[in-house]
C-alpha cells in the first residue's frame, strides 16, 4: 500500500528520470482504474465473468493509488515545501485513511461465500486521524507519523491472520459445494496480502534513498498489473440459496432416502460429473434432495464434493484411456483429461496424483504392454 506513497526526500523530486517514472505510474493506475470502473467486457479472460462489486473496489482503490501519486507530489513541491514534518505527517495519513481501507476492501470482497462486514476495519482508521491532528498541532514526529505508523501495521497485522482464517474457510466452501475450482481459488490473493504487508513495513521506514524511492514505483506496476489480472480471472460465483427445508423437519423430510443409490443412480450412471461447473446444490437438486442433507453425506464419508467428483473423473478418464489403448486408437492425455470433465490438464494431473497415488505419466508407463 505504500509503494503508492513514496518522495520522502527532495533529491526525488530533482530527479528527471524519477519523475517520469512516477508520472508514467500515475497515469496507469489512472488507466488501468478506469478500465475495471467502466469496461464491461472481459479483455484477459473473455469466458469469465467477474463480480462487479470487486471490479469497483478495485477501481477505486486504483484510482486513489493515482491520486495519491498526485497529492505526493503536489505537497513535495507546491505546498508545505519548507516544513517536511508536516508534509509527510499530512501524505502519509491520507494514504491510510484511503489507500489501507481499500486495499481491505478489495480483499474481502474478493471471498464471494458470505458477506464480511468492512465497517471495523474503517472504524480502526479513527485513532490515525486523530494522532496525525496531534502531531500536526504540536509538530510531533512522534504522533504525527510514528504513531500512525505503527497503529496502522498492528491494524495490518490483524487484518492479515483475520484474512488467512477467512481464507482456509472460503477454500473449504469452495471444495464442498464446487466440482471445478479453475478461476476460483484464491492462494494468489493470500501471497498478495502477505507480499503489501513486507512492502508496507519496508517503505514506509524508507528514510528517502533513491534506490527504494525506484523500486517503490516498480512494485506499483506489478501491484496494478497482478490486481487486473486478478479481477479479471476471478469468476463471479452465484450466491447459494438456502435449501427449503427447515432443520426441525429435514431429518423426516430425507428419512429413507438412500444417498448413495441416488449418486449411483443420477450422478454416476448419467455421468452428471461430466458437467462443468455442476454444483452440489445442482446435484442435490438432480438427485431429488437438499444441499445441506448432500453436503451432510459428504461429511460422514470423510470427503468433500469435491474430491467426489475428481474421483469419478479420473475414473472416467482411466476408462476412456484403457478404451483407447484397445482399439489401438490415438491416446492424448490432454484430450482425454477434458473429456472426463476436466477444465484444465494441471487440475487434472493434480486431482490424477492425489487418488492414484502416481503421476499420469507414471501410470500411463505401467499400462504399457
Amino acid at each position: 500500500m505504500c509503494t503508492f506513497a513514496p518522495m520522502y526526500g527532495q533529491q526525488s523530486i530533482h530527479d528527471f528520470l524519477f519523475l517520469m517514472l512516477y508520472g508514467g505510474v500515475t497515469v496507469l493506475a489512472l488507466v488501468a482504474g478506469f478500465y475495471l470502473w467502466l469496461r464491461r467486457s472481459n479483455a484477459i479472460a473473455p469466458d469469465v465473468v467477474p463480480p462487479k462489486v470487486l471490479r469497483w473496489w478495485t477501481a477505486a482503490f486504483l484510482i486513489t493509488a493515482a491520486l495519491s501519486h498526485v497529492w505526493w507530489y503536489v505537497l513535495g513541491v507546491y505546498w508545505l515545501t519548507d516544513d517536511r514534518l508536516v508534509r509527510n505527517i499530512t501524505a502519509v495519513t491520507l494514504d491510510h485513511i484511503t489507500l489501507v481501507p481499500l486495499v481491505m476492501a478489495m480483499l474481502l470482497r474478493m471471498l464471494q461465500d458470505r458477506k464480511r462486514r468492512f465497517w471495523p476495519w474503517v472504524l480502526m482508521q479513527v485513532p490515525i486521524i486523530v494522532a496525525a491532528v496531534i502531531g500536526i498541532v504540536r509538530h510531533s514526529e512522534f504522533y504525527g507519523f510514528e504513531m500512525t505508523t505503527y497503529w496502522q501495521l498492528a491494524v495490518m497485522t490483524v487484518f492479515v491472520v483475520y484474512y488467512i482464517h477467512s481464507l482456509v474457510r472460503y477454500g473449504r466452501w469452495l471444495h464442498e459445494n464446487y466440482a471445478d475450482l479453475e478461476h476460483k481459488e484464491l492462494w494468489q490473493s493470500l501471497l498478495f496480502v502477505v507480499a503489501l504487508f513486507a512492502i508496507y513495513e519496508v517503505y514506509f521506514t524508507n528514510p528517502g534513498e533513491m534506490a527504494r524511492e525506484y523500486l517503490a514505483q516498480v512494485n506499483t506496476i506489478f501491484i496494478i498489473a497482478f490486481l487486473v489480472w486478478r479481477v479479471e480471472t476471478l469468476q463471479a460465483l452465484n450466491p447459494i440459496t438456502p435449501d427449503p427445508v427447515t432443520e426441525e423437519n429435514e431429518e423426516e423430510a430425507q428419512k429413507g432416502i438412500n444417498i448413495s443409490a441416488l449418486l449411483e443412480q443420477y450422478c454416476e450412471a448419467k455421468q452428471l460429473y461430466l458437467q462443468h461447473d455442476l454444483t452440489l446444490q445442482q446435484l442435490a437438486t438432480a438427485i431429488g434432495t437438499n444441499r445441506t442433507y448432500l453436503s451432510g453425506y459428504y461429511a460422514q464419508q470423510g470427503i468433500t464434493y469435491n474430491a467426489y467428483i475428481n474421483r469419478l473423473r479420473v475414473e472416467h478418464f482411466i476408462r476412456l484411456y484403457r478404451k483407447n489403448s484397445v482399439s489401438s486408437q490415438p491416446i492424448t492425455a490432454i484430450k482425454l483429461a477434458q473429456q472426463s470433465g476436466f477444465y484444465s490438464y494441471s487440475t487434472f494431473s493434480v486431482a490424477f496424483k492425489k487418488i492414484m497415488g502416481v503421476t499420469v505419466t507414471e501410470w500411463m508407463r505401467s499400462e504399457e504392454p
